[in-house]
């Protein structure tokens, strides 16, 4: 098998016509002397019954130029030969966003159609197929583009926005330098990273889902809100329904500006654990279903033990709390709150809140910056307006971990003791403005949510697709889980993996006769249900010199054509000199 690398050479074809026309053009009669005349009435009868193509005759400078022609077209357009055992190596990139999913049969064909030319002039391909989302195995590696499409059939692409630029650094770095990279997705982008090549599959869709939801009690009743959004440019109809275990409500008809957001609304049902808001399905259909479960936060049992003093303060934060419930047996309470006296230095045991109470002073404002340390409590809060008078202070032990200093002084700090965490206020809040800083109210949440989350104890949830959560089960003991999507096929999940599942479904997490989480799991990723961006690629050269100079090698006869060419314009000179005539 031999390739071009010069495929314009060709063009030197078009000599083959202009040696034809100057043989035709310059065919000319020779005139002869002759001293008799009885053969003129031979020629005329020759010439009147000839033909005018007979004007092209056969002759060696005829047929030199013309193989002149044809050399020189072979040595213009470079052949090249296949070397043997050449491979060509291709790493294919898939966008593994859900969108990816409407045209994933686009995808195949698409890249069905397309691998072969990638292959150029080597004897193999040599296949790498991977998602873009980080720490994924290999889909698939090997030569047959048939055993790939099987692959890609199989393939669900079921995660949120992503960046490909770690997947295509890696796919890099399988295909060396002379390999090629191709990222398959359905948004066309300017500029790839790593020279990867771009296919883009996507094209604008009519798209409406679902994009969250919320409860609220109103007159005793657990009423469900549903936000719907319809990302189209022109206005669409929908019809939506409650789907529950005894049957499902008559559609209800929606109409929906191009853009807009509508609210739907209803009571929860009383005796159902679960229920389904469906939606008119569309070309997108995981936002189309909103499985939802009736919330039900684990308990948080808070026991108070601070001074009077503190008594309104304490009585804000368990209002605020969600499912927190009062308790006067502090052995059986998750969470304490409690004051400090230094003239009776006491620590509360187990998850406590601490807070500094000194009666004896008033001192003067400290002076010096407010810093606080780097912890997942204290993200993204501003104490830098906090005013804290000087009083007697609580010195924290070596292990203690500071959250927040002024100058030398710790004013938060956590405390570890035998498991317990203990958030300290080193400071009376009485003498500070701490209780109208935001700051503060946003780390007392944090802190009761922290001690909430690592309880043991059954739960109600609704999550997102994807979502982080952790699910805390008593050590030493089986934990079985169960999930179930809208089709009602069980999925496996692992429950220590930190993330709900990517497809839509019910969970659910039990420990003996315990449930520690009944759960839904819905879709709510905007960006994904958004098909405004999507579009179409040109379809791009693939091969270049530099490959085929790889994968090839010249012809190693050449030298022979040139002295066959040298040689067959000597033949045409030699022929073509006139020569005297005599008679």
């Amino acid at each position: 098998m031999f390739s071009l690398a010069n495929p314009y050479g060709l063009l030197a074809l078009l000599g083959i016509p202009a040696v034809l026309a100057i043989h035709f053009l310059q065919r000319k009669a020779t005139e002869l002397p002759i001293s008799t005349l009885f053969l003129l009435e031979r020629t005329h009868r020759d010439a009147a019954s000839g033909r005018r193509l007979d004007r092209i005759i056969s002759s060696v400078p005829l047929w030199m130029q013309l193989l002149a022609v044809l050399l020189l077209t072979w040595f213009l357009s470079e052949p090249r030969i296949q070397r043997a055992g050449s491979v060509q190596r291709i790493a294919v990139v898939l966008d593994s966003s859900a969108s990816m999913g409407v045209f994933k049969k686009e995808a195949i064909l698409r890249l069905a159609e397309e691998l072969p030319t990638f292959q150029g002039s080597a004897s193999t391909l040599e296949l790498t197929l991977m998602e873009s989302a980080p720490g994924r195995p290999r889909l698939f590696a090997g030569s047959s583009v048939a055993e790939l499409k099987a692959v890609m059939e199989k393939w669900q692409p079921l995660d949120g926005l992503t960046d490909p630029s770690q997947a295509l650094r890696l796919a890099r770095s399988l295909v060396s330098r002379e390999g090629t990279v191709i990222y398959l997705t359905d948004t066309p982008t300017d500029l790839l990273p790593f020279d990867a090549k771009l296919i883009a599959i996507g094209e604008p869709i009519e798209n409406v889902g679902f994009t969250g939801v919320t409860f609220a009690t109103e007159e005793g009743a657990l009423v469900w809100r549903a936000l719907v959004r319809n990302y189209s440019i022109s206005d669409v109809d929908r019809n939506w329904s409650v789907v529950t275990s005894s049957g499902s409500t008559a559609p209800r008809p929606i109409h929906l500006a191009a853009g807009s957001l509508i609210t739907l609304q209803s009571a929860f049902p009383i005796d159902e654990k679960s229920v389904r808001i469906c939606l008119t399905s569309d070309r997108f259909p995981l936002d189309d279903t909103l499985p939802i479960v009736a919330p039900a936060p684990k308990a948080l049992a808070l026991f108070t033990a601070t001074s009077p003093a503190f008594a309104d303060l304490t009585g804000k934060l368990l209002r605020s709390l969600d499912a927190a419930v009062p308790t006067q047996d502090k052995a059986t309470a998750d969470l304490s709150i409690s004051s400090y006296d230094p003239l009776d230095p006491v620590l509360t045991a187990g998850h406590s809140i601490v807070f500094m109470e000194d009666s004896t002073r008033t001192g003067a404002y400290l002076k010096g910056g407010v810093v606080a340390a780097a912890n997942p409590l204290m993200d993204g809060l501003n104490w830098q307006s906090l005013l804290v008078r000087e009083t007697i202070m609580l010195d924290p032990a070596p292990a203690d971990t500071v959250l927040l200093w002024q100058e030398k002084r710790p004013l938060i700090f956590l405390r570890e003791t035998m498991g317990n965490q203990q958030l300290c206020f080193n400071f009376d809040l009485r003498l500070s403005n701490a209780a109208s800083q935001p700051a503060f109210i946003v780390l007392l949440h944090r802190f009761a949510e922290s001690i909430r989350a690592a309880k043991v104890s059954p739960a109600a949830e609704n999550l997102e697709t994807g979502q982080p959560f952790k699910i805390d089960a008593a050590p030493g003991i089986p934990v079985k889980t169960t999930f179930t999507d809208l089709a009602g096929k069980s999925i496996p999940w692992n429950y220590s993996s930190n993330n709900v599942p990517l497809v839509p479904g019910f969970l659910t997490v039990q420990q003996n006769d315990t449930h520690l989480l009944d759960a839904a799991v819905f879709f709510a990723d905007t960006r994904e249900a958004d098909f405004s961006a999507c579009g179409k690629s040109d379809k791009q050269a693939l091969s270049n010199k530099s490959t085929i100079e790889r994968h090839t090698k010249p012809d190693p006869l050449w030298r022979v054509w040139i002295l066959v060419l040298l040689v067959a314009l000597l033949v045409s000179w030699k022929f073509s000199t006139p020569r005297e005539l005599h008679i």
